[in-house]
């Protein structure tokens, strides 16, 4: 940490974590709603209070500032998997087929 605090490196490697976080969100929000529907959504609200209770715990600006990242991230990840199942009952993404009976298709 001494050497990213010493060439002024911590707010471009918060970006380059927030990138990576909230890129691994992505396919979680695709296999989470293929494998589990949206009943996995209090998953996600879970570990963003976990993560907003981590980031008040954790005094080092750059832990605290990824925890925050990863919270907001997981809440907004309750958001994307009710717009994930909108998106399979669109066909753009594929449905699971152990799952059809959960997707209304009268709509």
């Amino acid at each position: 940490m001494e050497f990213i605090e010493n060439y002024n490196l911590t707010g471009l490697l918060i970006g380059i974590c927030t990138f990576l976080i909230i890129g691994l969100f992505h396919p979680v929000v695709i296999k989470c709603e293929y494998y589990f529907g949206t009943r996995c959504w209090w998953v996600f609200l879970i570990l963003g209070v976990i993560g907003v209770g981590g980031a008040f715990w954790v005094s080092q600006i750059f832990w605290s500032s990824l925890l925050g990242v990863f919270a907001f991230s997981s809440f907004w990840t309750i958001l994307e998997i009710f717009e994930q199942r909108d998106r399979v009952k669109k066909g753009w993404f594929p449905m699971n087929p152990k799952r059809k009976g959960e997707y209304n298709t009268k709509e």
